[in-house]
């Protein structure tokens, strides 16, 4: 007997190849990227003392893991809620062809004027690729900036 999700030879060809059912499907990349934070309003002395080490005058650098998690039902033709080489070439475009290797304080047009850390990050990323998306709906930007630190963003309904 065969379920409804996979129909026999000659069954219906409109008949749905997927199950029904909310799914989260999650990309990662990597990049690397230079920050300093530092906020220009403040004296030196208090982002000395706010941002520690993290406000050094010659910038540090991270090795970025970046997590985009896309949710939806999968298609009924193909089984995607995305296209993995299309999420993989949008995180691309938007994110990490603008931030590998960059100064995110001074390089990225998108973040220009923002305190580059990575609670700011994940919401700047979202904005970047929230109105690209062809299918499914983000759920969650998530951003490693070390091995121990994360941050993650569910979007501004989440809030």
């Amino acid at each position: 007997m065969s379920s409804p999700a996979q129909p026999e030879g000659n069954a219906d060809a409109s008949r749905s190849r997927s199950l029904r059912g909310e799914v989260w499907v999650t990309r990662r990349a990597h990049f690397n990227a230079a920050h300093r934070l530092h906020n220009p309003d403040e004296s030196e002395a208090w982002n000395r003392e706010q941002f520690g080490p993290c406000n050094n005058p010659r910038w540090h650098g991270h090795n970025y893991v970046l997590e985009v998690t896309v949710r939806g039902e999968p298609d009924p033709k193909t089984g995607f809620v995305i296209e993995l080489g299309d999420l993989k070439q949008l995180m691309q475009e938007a994110i990490i062809d603008k931030c590998d290797h960059r100064n995110l304080n001074e390089e990225v047009d998108f973040l220009h004027g923002l305190l580059p850390t990575t609670e700011n990050l994940v919401i700047a990323f979202w904005n970047e690729l929230a109105p690209r998306l062809r299918s499914g709906s983000l759920h969650c930007v998530r951003l490693y900036e070390t091995e121990r630190n994360y941050a993650e963003y569910h979007g501004p309904a989440a809030s």
